[in-house]
């Protein structure tokens, strides 16, 4: 009996690891696994005050919008992202650097169905509402984006500024 639990449990692990390895970009420090400092900042304070900033997700004539998409916050800002989708598809609001938002995006070609529901991003059904709390600890130029197929190449992408 002893050697057939240790044959399940063996089993049961390495099935647990090869969905871990099978996840793309969800390896710590990889991808979208952001519990910690990236080079565009960190998750929020809940106790700490944040600037509200209220994004709406639309389509429109064939685009797909973040209104506003482009933002300015200062280094050490904490804020408050109000995401709401006014759209009648599913969108993301995935806050990265354009390099990473690029590479995280193709491997979303090859898993569509991927959703991303960690500090930096939020993917939101149609008339939903999420919000993201994130701290701006460095200065530069960041990017946000809907890695779903085809939105960021329909205009759904934007750009924070850190000064």
């Amino acid at each position: 009996m002893k050697a057939r639990t240790f044959l399940t449990a063996s089993i049961v692990a390495a099935l647990l690891a090869g969905v871990a390895l099978a996840a793309p970009g969800h390896a710590p420090g990889e991808g979208h696994d952001h519990g910690g400092e990236t080079p565009y900042g960190k998750p929020g304070d809940p106790k700490k005050p944040a600037r509200v900033v209220q994004v709406v997700f639309r389509e429109d004539e064939g685009k797909m919008l973040f209104l506003p998409d482009n933002f300015r916050f200062r280094k050490g800002e904490q804020v408050r992202f109000q995401l709401r989708n006014n759209g009648a598809v599913d969108h993301e609001f995935v806050i990265g650097t354009v390099e990473e938002n690029l590479k995280h995006m193709k491997e979303m070609e090859k898993n569509p169905d991927m959703e991303h529901d960690n500090p930096n991003a939020k993917r939101l059904k149609p008339r939903t509402t999420g919000e993201i709390l994130w701290q701006f600890t460095k200065a530069g130029t960041f990017d946000i984006s809907c890695l779903i197929p085809g939105h960021r190449q329909a205009g759904m992408t934007g750009t924070i500024v850190v000064e």
